[in-house]
């Protein structure tokens, strides 16, 4: 057997993992893509495993263990993104970036909140936030009296 069919099948996989891996946005098809490349370097395992006619089959044992891996990276993974999924609503990778908090968001988070306490009046509402001054709940509304006269 040639070892070039399966290099050059190994590495159209890889190449298409990678292309995967660094154009998609849906954290479900990068992991798909990381299976790819994988899938790839499993071939080259074995079809120099082959090439080689090792006595150990060294080639297929590393081809299990990565599988292995493989199948508990898959399993994390998915895990990570059903609860991101389920907390953001998206799966978009992008979206992910927002979830790392800095010390600047951190200090207006704590200005802001220094803002609203100092605003807010003893007459606040039951959701903590003061009525504006000049303004009453009912200021659209009209009663029946007022609709009927």
């Amino acid at each position: 057997m040639h070892l070039a069919y399966p290099a050059v099948l190994a590495a159209l996989l890889f190449c298409t993992g990678l292309y995967g891996v660094l154009a998609r946005r849906n954290a479900i098809l990068v992991l798909m893509s990381v299976e790819l490349m994988l899938n790839a370097v499993n071939l080259n395992l074995v079809a120099f495993d082959v090439w080689l006619r090792d006595t150990l089959h060294s080639g297929q044992a590393l081809t299990l263990f990565t599988i292995a891996i493989a199948a508990a990276e898959i399993g994390i993974g998915l895990a990570i993104v059903l609860a991101v999924y389920r907390n953001r609503g998206s799966s978009d990778i992008d979206r992910l970036r927002d979830t790392a908090e800095t010390d600047a968001a951190d200090a207006e988070i704590d200005a802001a909140d220094a803002a609203d306490a100092a605003s807010a009046d003893t007459d606040a509402e039951p959701h903590g936030r003061a009525e504006p001054a000049g303004k009453s709940t009912n200021a659209g509304t009209t009663t029946n009296a007022e609709a009927t006269s």
